[in-house]
C-alpha cells in the first residue's frame, strides 16, 4: 500500500480527499486502481498525469515502480518540453 498525494485541482476528482491509500505495485496500477475506485479520475488519467516519486517526476513510464514508503505526488500534466 502506498499514499498518495493529490495535487491542485485532482483532489475534487476523490471526492475532495487530498491523500489516498491505494494497493498498488506499479504506476500503471495505481491508475488502473484510481480508475476504479473514483472514475472521475478516468479522463483526468488519458489527458495525463505526472506522477512525482521521491522528486522524481515520471510523466509516461507506467512500468515505474512505486516503492514501500516513498513520496508520491500526483500532478495534472504540464505542458511544455
Amino acid at each position: 500500500m502506498v499514499e498518495v498525494t493529490l495535487w491542485g485541482s485532482l483532489s475534487a476528482a476523490a471526492g475532495g480527499q487530498s491523500k489516498l491509500d491505494i494497493e498498488a505495485k506499479d504506476i500503471r496500477e495505481l491508475f488502473r486502481k484510481l480508475a476504479e475506485q473514483y472514475p472521475a479520475f478516468e479522463p483526468l488519467i488519458d489527458r495525463g498525469i505526472a506522477v512525482a516519486i521521491d522528486g522524481t517526476i515520471y510523466r509516461d513510464t507506467w512500468s515505474k515502480e512505486l516503492p514501500p514508503g516513498a513520496e508520491i505526488f500526483l500532478l495534472p500534466r504540464l505542458a511544455g518540453g
